[in-house]
């Protein structure tokens, strides 16, 4: 195959047949600049994640007090188990603790029989995260 010559008349040269495509080097500089924003992209996300589960947690911690509080009021005694609760319509599940994934974690906080409501049965007062990690802030989950 005959290469076209070069000529000021439109024809093509050599140097621009040959130009068609990236160099190495181009192609490293590019992949570089991706590893690069993908670095700074990861934690950003990473952080984003945490903090919507953080979120989730202050919501399911305060329902469930909140519920634990009702059910104290209306029936005149604390719940014995969180699943009294379920069983009872305060709550269509127990939810899930979104650090640990599971809603069988939840710590429970028994009240002192001698504050209690109902003495001779006392029950649930408090519940807080089963996990033994730490926040976005720096505190511990268990400790919300």
């Amino acid at each position: 195959m005959e290469l076209p010559t070069p000529s000021g008349s439109g024809g093509f040269s050599r140097r621009r047949i040959l130009a068609r495509g990236f160099t190495l080097i181009e192609l490293m500089i590019v992949m570089a600049i991706i590893v690069i924003l993908i670095g700074v992209a990861v934690p950003f996300y990473q952080k984003s994640i945490s903090r919507a589960k953080e979120t989730v947690l202050h919501n399911n911690l305060s329902a469930m007090r909140n519920m634990i509080d009702e059910y104290t009021y209306d029936k005149q005694k604390a719940p014995q188990s969180l699943q009294d609760l379920v069983t009872d319509g305060y709550l269509r599940e127990i939810p899930k603790d979104p650090i640990t994934g599971r809603n069988d974690s939840w710590k429970i906080i028994m009240e002192d029989a001698g504050q209690a409501v109902n003495t001779t049965e006392p029950g649930i007062f408090d519940v807080r995260s089963g996990s033994n990690g730490k926040s976005l802030d720096g505190t511990n989950y268990a400790d919300w």
